[in-house]
Parts: C-alpha cells; sequence; structure tokens
C-alpha cells in the first residue's frame, strides 16, 4: 500500500478510534488494487479472507438463488464490505462485483479480527458499523413488506431527490433493470410503476427525473424516518 493510500482509509470511522500502533499493525499486509468494470470481486459461499474497502468507483453486492438474482445493495467510497463476515470468520452471504473502475483496499480478514481483540476503539467502531448494517436490513426488510411496488419507487425517488440536493430534475445513478432488482420489481412491473408515477407529477425519461408535483409524490409515498432514513 502507498502512503497516499492511507488518508482514503482513515477517512472511515471504523479507524478513526484507532491507536496509531494499531492502525500500522492492520494495514501492514494490506493492498490496493484497480478494478475494470463488471469484475466479480467475491462470490457467496466463499470463504470470507478480506475485508474490501471502496475508495474509488462503486461496487454492486448482489446475491443468485436457484437461477434468480438480485441486487442487495451499492457501495460508494468510502465504505467497506462484507465487515460481518470478517469478523464472524464466516463465509459470504453476498457476492460483489464491480460497477465501474474501482479501487479496492484489501485487508487480511485474520489482521481484523486480531486487532478487534486488542483495540477497544476498533471494537467500538465495528460494533456501531454491525449494528447501523442490522438496522438498515430491517430497514429494507420494512419497505419490501409492508409497501406496493409503486410506493417503494416513490420513496426510492424521494430518497435520490434529497441526495441531488433535493433536485426536482436529477439523474437516476442505476440501470432500470437494477433499480428493479432493488426494489423486488420485475423490468415490466417498474415500466408500469414509472407510467402510474405521473399522476403524481413524476415524469421519467430514459435516466432524467423531473419531479413537477412533490406534495403528490409525498401523499403518495408517506416517507417514514423509521424506513427511509438511513442515518438513524
Amino acid at each position: 500500500m502507498r502512503a497516499g493510500d492511507i488518508p482514503e482509509l482513515q477517512k472511515l470511522k471504523l479507524f478513526a478510534d484507532m491507536t496509531p500502533a494499531h492502525f500500522q499493525d492492520l494495514i501492514r499486509a494490506a493492498y490496493v488494487q484497480t478494478f475494470p468494470p463488471h469484475v466479480d470481486l467475491i462470490s457467496e459461499g466463499d470463504h470470507g479472507d478480506f475485508l474490501h474497502i471502496v475508495v474509488s468507483g462503486s461496487v454492486e453486492l448482489y446475491s443468485v438463488w436457484n437461477h434468480h438474482e438480485t441486487s442487495m445493495a451499492t457501495v460508494r467510497p468510502v465504505s467497506s464490505f462484507i465487515l460481518a463476515a470478517t469478523i464472524k470468520n464466516g463465509p459470504y452471504l453476498m457476492s460483489a462485483r464491480t460497477l465501474e473502475k474501482s479501487r479496492i483496499v484489501l485487508l487480511p480478514s485474520i489482521d481484523v479480527r486480531e486487532i478487534f481483540d486488542r483495540d477497544s476503539g476498533f471494537a467500538r467502531a465495528v460494533v456501531r458499523e454491525l449494528a447501523n448494517c442490522y438496522r438498515s436490513a430491517v430497514k429494507d426488510t420494512k419497505n419490501l413488506k409492508l409497501r406496493s411496488s409503486l410506493e417503494r419507487l416513490a420513496n426510492y425517488l424521494i430518497r435520490s431527490h434529497m441526495r441531488s440536493n433535493e433536485a426536482l430534475v436529477f439523474e437516476l445513478t442505476i440501470k432500470k433493470r437494477r433499480l428493479a432488482s432493488f426494489l423486488d420489481m420485475t423490468p415490466e412491473n417498474l415500466s408500469r410503476a414509472i407510467k402510474s408515477l405521473r399522476s403524481y407529477g413524476v415524469q421519467i425519461d430514459g435516466t432524467r427525473v423531473t419531479i413537477t408535483d412533490m406534495n403528490a409524490l409525498l401523499k403518495l409515498a408517506k416517507p417514514s424516518p423509521l424506513i427511509d432514513d438511513y442515518s438513524t
């Protein structure tokens, strides 16, 4: 690992409270690799030998069963995945692939577990990170089980609107087929839902989203911080 890569790692809350000596021990055997788009990084079922950290680009987490594939999440800089498999010393429950050219830091899981046992600040940060992941999983489950497909799409667009500095015109950051998978919809259902949103003041043309009646969209979506706010 180059010295210039270290500040990127230190942006993570996961490492913020570590003692400098333990941080140096942790990154001693780490390395950075640049991957082109659409490269498989890990496969579900394989042993979790490395903790991966995305420092540039983006990575899709997905799962496959019985010839069916679903998108689980998108990891953007600077974020780690999959921490639970590393700490538990268990198999990956999801696969991961690059969506674009990406730089990934790989930390040997055995070193992560060793420092977890030695550094209380790091251990507390790991617990907080895993707690956040658990709460996010609960919110995702509530979103899927309590809402119709149209409501899920409406809330996704509201969250995208918020991430775009509340712009009323913005671009979808993922392809529609991936969006349908993430929202547990078929591409055909997504297409019908997009047409249905026109009556709520939303026009989607390609990847461009235009919201002309935010009040109508909010009335449909009924966003809740206990589902949609991932900071709580």
